[in-house]
């Protein structure tokens, strides 16, 4: 849905918290401690990221200080992850829901924006989150190429061409994408993520 200046980005973080959730529900509990391409995260580091990350945007969408909230879970089982994503992924489509959200400027880690401009920027994440658990976990299905188009785009505006990896801007330097690479290598590589090596 495309509103007076902007698109819409509801529909897209609601199917993007969709297709994380599916892919949350088929981690194996033996997959935990395996390597992401954040090379600082094991996979359960990633979950917990994912889980207090999205609890964080609840927050923000809430009207409350997401920066104050740790982007980490505490005190999730290895068994209850998909569980608890549920119950944040809940939370924090009801907290964007009210189309005031969408121009009412809130406070995130890259400054203060509208919320539209916001909840795109974690479509961006939740997108590139989703490749990362994927590739950590051997990508058990296809991921949705509009979901990745979509990051890729917002990734493209917000994320300067070469920019240094800090607090404000905590990726890595872009990286070449291989000739012929799909769209969430792509995302990957602008978002300065490169491919588990199977070997």
């Amino acid at each position: 849905m495309t509103t007076t200046g902007y698109t819409d980005p509801r529909p897209v973080y609601t199917r993007a918290t969709e297709q994380a959730a599916a892919l949350i529900k088929t981690v194996r509990p033996e997959q935990l401690d395996g390597p992401t391409p954040c090379t600082e995260f094991d996979v359960r580091t990633l979950l917990s990221h994912i889980v207090g990350g999205t609890r964080r945007i609840a927050v923000v969408g809430e009207g409350g200080d997401g920066l104050a909230m740790h982007p980490f879970a505490e005190g999730v089982g290895d068994d209850g992850w998909a569980a608890a994503y549920d119950e944040v992924r809940a939370r924090v489509l009801k907290a964007w829901e009210a189309d005031e959200r969408m121009t009412a400027p809130v406070r995130v880690p890259w400054g203060e924006v509208p919320g539209h401009a916001a909840l795109s920027g974690y479509v961006m994440e939740i997108v590139t989150h989703t490749w990362d658990l994927a590739e950590a976990i051997g990508h058990p299905y296809e991921l949705d190429p509009e979901l990745g188009e979509f990051a890729l785009a917002t990734a493209r505006r917000v994320l300067p061409d070469s920019r240094p990896r800090d607090e404000e801007t905590p990726f890595d330097a872009r990286r070449e994408a291989a000739e012929g690479a799909g769209v969430y290598e792509r995302l990957a590589a602008w978002m300065g993520r490169a491919p588990l090596s199977r070997a």
